[in-house]
């Protein structure tokens, strides 16, 4: 008998030996861990995409493997990033404020599918029956009906509009499609969760993700809102554009205005704790539990279905959706977690593989989101075992492909341009019912735009055809110029106009295409 347990024994010593014999070449692929796997390809993206700074955080099997920035976190300076220096981690802020959600439903303040008119009894839609259906669970998962970015314009770039004004302003927002009919990516919804948590713990919302989460899980150096950053703390990135060749110095508040849906900022050490959390499925480095394991399937259980291409089935995704500020999809046989964030001249990216206990957060001052997504891809080649790919390359062809495409792009000329009326007619102010106040000028030969609640939207209008015109911002980086056409009565009156953005790849948080302008 001692003779057979012996032989099992070693049995099942020799399995185990086996099993971790394969699992260190998994992590140490093609001779190296995936700790230098991450750095050697944060290392090339730098140049390969012309990013001055990234930040780069992994966590695996429950240990920070690597927490390194990477080049500079400000042009200007040439100040090095730091494992301390702070970015704007834009929509990743959606997940805490899921998880802030959850703790007030773990407490039994609030259900997923309360109506949201339970806990702000004002709120409004352009759709009655919407406004009194939305429950909490559509909030958080991109169902509302409400079109991608559907009243941005209220809170980006930032304005002078308060939380209040921005929810009051969503009862004229366009409703572009069916309740829950489909997925659209809009940030006002979170915000309004931020509300909710707000009016539910008698306390602002910040104050309450940062004493549930940001303490206990010792992320010191985070906050939410910019000007909530330590005065004096100046290790802060600062962000970038490129356009003509050139990098161009964009410093922006991090999204004040966002609060719930984009306004925090983070570090790389502070994130390792946050990764540790999820892995650990509400537990944190020190065991302090912030949330339950219940509440973390119920963010990552998919909610609102995303279609899936012919090629990513052949990347190994066969479905894929939003959960509670979460992207959700099954990649190579596991669950693979997700979310991005992106301002203007920043971006993030946070990945988590809980079955390989793996997850990684990149932050960058630039905007070429390939390089973290090459990051991220060949990090999960090491984890994964899939097929191998050079993704620094591959995503480096795209986003220069992309640079160039901007860099040519032209609006189409009119062969036959139709004369605009005498430029006095146009002037005066319009008022969209959702935005407010904007108002067209005259000076000298020119007329000029101001949207009154927008500092950084002012500019020029320069003529196209009849009544259309090019808006043409002051701030040229924003790259955002928009055809402005007004509508003009059978008498020649001027009495609305409507916008468009001029190009595809303008951001689509400068959604012109919901105002309607009504000259006052």
């Amino acid at each position: 008998m001692k003779k057979l347990t012996k032989v099992l024994f070693l049995s099942l010593a020799a399995s185990t030996l086996l099993a971790c014999s394969e699992q260190a070449s998994a992590d140490k692929k093609d001779g190296i861990s995936l700790e230098q796997k991450i750095r050697q390809t944060a290392e090339q993206s730098l140049d390969a995409f012309n990013i001055p700074g990234l930040a780069v955080v992994a966590v695996k099997d429950g240990e920070v493997i690597l927490a390194e920035g990477f080049g500079v976190r400000d042009i200007e300076s040439q100040q090095p990033v730091t494992p301390t220096t702070l970015f704007g981690i834009a929509s990743h802020t959606k997940a805490f404020t899921a998880a802030a959600m959850a703790t007030l439903v773990e407490q039994g303040k609030v259900e997923w599918d309360d109506k949201v008119v339970e806990h702000l009894p004002g709120f409004k839609l352009a759709d009655p029956y919407i406004a009194r259906e939305l429950t909490i669970r559509d909030l958080l998962s991109h169902r509302s009906g409400l079109g991608l970015g559907a009243g941005d314009l209220m809170i980006w770039p930032n304005t002078d509009k308060t939380t209040d004004e921005v929810i009051a302003g969503l009862a004229n927002v366009p409703i572009e499609h069916g309740f829950r009919e489909r997925f659209d990516y809009n940030n006002l919804m979170f915000v309004t969760a931020g509300e909710v948590i707000s009016r539910v713990t008698n306390m602002p919302y910040q104050q309450y993700v940062e004493q549930t989460f940001f303490e206990p899980m010792q992320m010191d150096e985070s906050t939410i809102g910019f000007s909530r950053i330590d005065e004096g703390y100046d290790n802060v990135a600062v962000g970038t554009i490129e356009m003509d060749g050139e990098l161009h110095r964009f410093p922006l508040d991090f999204l004040e205005d966002f609060s719930a849906a984009g306004a925090t900022a983070a570090s790389a050490d502070d994130m390792s704790r946050w990764l540790q959390t999820l892995l650990d499925e509400g537990e944190t480095p020190t065991g302090e539990r912030v949330f339950t394991e219940e509440s973390l399937h119920d963010m990552w259980q998919l909610t609102t279905p995303l279609p899936v291409s012919g090629d990513a089935a052949e990347q190994g995704t066969y479905f894929r959706g939003y959960g509670l500020g979460w992207f959700v999809k099954d990649y190579y046989g596991v669950k693979h977690v997700s979310h991005s964030g992106g301002i203007l001249g920043m971006l993030s990216f946070t990945t988590v593989i809980p079955e390989k206990e793996f997850a990684i957060t990149i932050m960058s001052n630039q905007q070429a989101f390939g390089a973290l997504t090459a990051i991220v891809q060949e990090s999960l080649e090491e984890v994964l075992g899939v097929p191998d790919q050079d993704w620094v390359a591959k995503e480096s062809k795209k986003y220069h492909e992309f640079i160039q495409k901007k860099a040519e792009f032209k609006v189409e000329a009119v062969d036959d341009p139709q004369p605009a009326l005498a430029l006095s007619e146009y002037v005066g102010t319009y008022k969209d019912a959702w935005y407010g106040e904007v108002v067209i000028s005259e000076k000298g030969d020119a007329l000029n735009i101001d949207f009154t609640h927008t500092d950084m939207l002012k500019g020029s209008l320069e003529h196209y055809n009849g009544n259309t015109f090019i808006v043409r911002w002051d701030e040229p980086l924003l790259e955002a110029d928009a055809f402005i056409e007004f509508d003009v009565s059978q008498s020649n009156r001027v009495e609305s106009a409507t916008m468009q953005a001029v190009a595809d790849f303008t951001d689509f948080s400068f959604d012109f295409h919901n105002l309607k302008l009504e000259k006052q």
